[in-house]
């Protein structure tokens, strides 16, 4: 077994499963590496019979090895002296501030929720360090109160946490605030003490009997001839520039899909069954999936797959002046424009498609004579509402809410009952045809 030191930690590779890596200098003491790539320092002693664990800290950004080694020693020795260091801990724990229990929450909170996605332990951090650990983070855990709580997210949702972060060389992130934010902050924080309360570091959860303020959900279904209207946005910029056709399939496939925006552009050709006429999503926001792909939906990858193939070169030309195709020989289906990743940049183009396509809408509609004070404008449409307006489109030609949950992914039934109110012409042409029937019926 190689020494253990801080090159070779670097180089530890994340697996699907835990596992750690011991040093060769103290019993016990070794590194543990979870399935995300977090490192944490951590030591095995033998107490009373049994076999303990103790986690000394994060390898990657907090102890040094040296340090971890010292302080390793440094308990084996209280070990020797019957004293046991774990036990010491969950006492210290008693003292943790809010700060502290959350970076707890994030380093030892996946061994208690091993099914949770990485992006959601992402999210979860964002929103201690831009929110919660701003208002509340010095206070101790233990003696949080519900009131407390409450007072933080009356500030988040009047905007006291809200401010802009630099992120690098001219690179900004804007953190808001509002109601709907505030609310989930309350949520992430009662899954904190959740956490802290199996793990038997605290007894009580102070979010518990808080009202969280109610959230109006956000939907936009967009009409036939606003869809019309960004499909003409998204040809005339293929036309102003050949590097806008990786931006516009990506719009055109969310739409004809009804897939979210992650998993379209993150979208990888061996993820396409061809002769299933599907797509086999091994990730998504509930799990691996498998999303059925209409023919026309088809026809755009096809093309994407034609276009994203390197050129062969063709017979008698000798100047050797060849242009290869953007993403050729990628395995995604929306390679970037520069680098081997996939496509980033449709955010920032959205909002121009969207600009582009409120003028086209307002022409169309003034040239065929209507009234321009009925057109909505798209600029608050979000690429999200696309996944909105597809399954609108469904349920208006018919489509139950069930298929609609089926195409969509929906693991439970009720996110699709959003749609419920979209049905209502659907079903009142059913209830018509019915009475129909009956009154004649009792015609005699």
């Amino acid at each position: 077994m190689p020494k253990l030191t801080r090159k070779l930690i670097g180089e530890l590779p994340a697996s699907d499963v835990e596992f750690c890596v011991w040093d060769t200098q103290v019993t016990g003491f070794g590194v543990r590496v979870r399935p995300g790539g977090g490192r944490s320092y951590v030591l095995f002693y033998r107490l009373g019979g049994r076999f303990r664990k103790l986690t000394l800290g994060k390898a990657d950004g907090g102890y040094g090895l040296d340090e971890a080694r010292e302080r390793a020693i440094e308990k084996l020795q209280d070990v020797r002296e019957g004293i046991d260091p774990q036990a010491e801990k969950v006492a210290d724990r008693n003292a943790l501030t809010v700060a502290e229990l959350t970076d707890l929450y994030l380093e030892e909170g996946p061994a208690l929720k091993p099914n949770k996605k990485e992006t959601s332990w992402e999210t979860n951090r964002i929103m201690f360090d831009c929110h919660i650990k701003p208002l509340i983070g010095r206070h101790l855990a233990r003696d949080v109160t519900a009131m407390d709580v409450s007072r933080m997210q009356l500030d988040i949702s009047q905007g006291k946490t809200a401010r802009n972060i630099m992120l690098g060389h001219r690179r900004r992130s804007k953190v808001r605030g509002g109601k709907r934010v505030a609310a989930m902050a309350v949520i992430t924080l009662g899954a904190v003490y959740e956490f802290a309360i199996r793990a038997e570091h605290l007894q009580k959860n102070p979010t518990k009997g808080v009202e969280r303020f109610k959230t109006v959900r956000k939907e936009r279904y967009l009409s036939e001839r606003e869809i019309a209207a960004l499909a003409e946005a998204l040809a005339e910029f293929e036309r102003e520039d050949a590097r806008y056709a990786v931006m516009a399939d990506s719009v055109r496939l969310l739409m004809l899909t009804g897939c979210r925006k992650s998993e379209i552009l993150t979208l990888q050709w061996d993820f396409v069954d061809w002769a299933k006429g599907c797509l086999r999503l091994p990730e998504s926001k509930t799990g691996s999936k498998v999303v059925p792909l209409a023919d026309d939906a088809i026809v755009v990858l096809k093309r994407r797959w034609d276009e994203t193939r390197a050129p062969e070169a063709s017979r008698g030309h000798n100047s050797g002046d060849t242009t290869p195709a953007i993403g050729a020989g990628s395995p995604w289906v929306l390679p970037a424009l520069k680098g081997d990743g996939h496509f980033v940049g449709l955010p920032n183009l959205w909002t121009k498609v969207k600009a582009k396509a409120d003028i086209i809408l307002h022409r169309r509609v003034g040239e065929l004579g209507g009234d321009l004070r009925e057109v909505r404008s798209l600029a608050s449409v979000r690429l999200h509402d696309l996944r909105h307006s597809f399954a609108s489109f469904a349920i208006a030609d018919g489509a139950s809410l069930f298929l609609v949950g089926k195409v969509l992914g929906h693991k439970q039934a009720r996110t699709t009952e959003i749609y419920a109110h979209l049905s209502d012409d659907p079903l009142k042409l059913v209830a018509n045809k019915t009475a129909a029937r009956l009154s004649q019926a009792m015609r005699f």
